[in-house]
């Protein structure tokens, strides 16, 4: 990856917020003028953040397209068809990367032309602090520097894999979605501990680290969540005992549905 890599973001909503944050923090890019954003002058408010982070913000993509090196396609899926044809021309050798939830890389290779290097890729907000997760697959232009320079870029907010696209829709449902999930728990868990006397912050403060430690466990010592469970439950005692009231409240079944629902909601954009 270039030292000198310029990125823009055709839309400018908290997804592409998040990710220039995140790559201006990583230094993914040399400085924050570096990286770019463009919207339609109707919604110029979505450019605020990006110029208070000193990036460079226009409202015409043609002028985003002139001074990027990868072009990040950050608009929403029912925007993308008023989009495409105004970049068809001006693509070139760009790199191309969409994360636009449910839009495939046919339709999107359809939209511009064969020889257009996009990778369809599933971003998370959590990308704004560096622990975000990304996962993506490759056009059949593209190269493997081109597929080099996705996962240093992205890699440098959060994990990043390379799956088939298949998967993509999944994906979307369990981690591009996810995070809503994980602040729905957290703010019902801090719920309980108010209801039990706690003062407000520190129960949010307590619900929160808790998960990022969960989640850290998993991934750091490679050990089956299950296992983890299990080692947390002493012999009818108070995790147990919560635990069962979780299993009786269907948690397990909702999360699943919730999954599911989403990624069949990416087959209906």
């Amino acid at each position: 990856m270039s030292a000198n890599l310029r990125v823009g973001f055709i839309g400018a909503g908290k997804m592409a917020s998040a990710l220039a944050q995140g790559f201006i923090k990583g230094q993914a890019v040399k400085c924050a003028s570096h990286v770019s954003a463009s919207c339609p002058i109707a919604d110029k408010h979505l450019l605020e953040h990006m110029k208070q982070m000193g990036c460079q913000t226009f409202h015409c993509n043609k002028e985003l397209m002139d001074c990027s090196d990868v072009v990040i396609l950050a608009v929403k899926p029912q925007i993308m068809p008023l989009v495409l044809p105004d970049i068809k021309s001006l693509v070139a050798s760009k790199l191309m990367v969409s994360i636009a939830a449910g839009v495939q890389l046919a339709r999107l290779q359809a939209d511009l032309n064969p020889d257009s290097k996009i990778v369809r890729l599933m971003p998370n907000t959590p990308c704004i602090v560096r622990e975000g997760v990304s996962v993506f697959c490759s056009g059949p232009q593209v190269t493997p520097e081109d597929n080099a320079t996705v996962k240093q870029l992205f890699g440098t907010v959060g994990q990043i894999d390379e799956v088939k696209e298949s998967m993509i829709d999944a994906v979307t449902g369990v981690s591009g979605s996810g995070p809503a999930y994980m602040y729905l728990i957290i703010e019902a868990m801090a719920d309980g501990g108010v209801k039990q006397g706690l003062p407000r912050d520190l129960a949010y403060k307590l619900a929160a680290q808790t998960m990022v430690g969960a989640g850290r466990m998993v991934l750091d010592t490679h050990t089956h969540p299950a296992v983890l469970k299990d080692e947390v439950c002493s012999p009818g005692g108070t995790t147990i005992t919560a635990l069962d009231m979780l299993e009786k409240s269907g948690l397990r079944t909702s999360i699943m549905q919730a999954v599911e629902a989403a990624t069949k909601r990416c087959t209906q954009i």
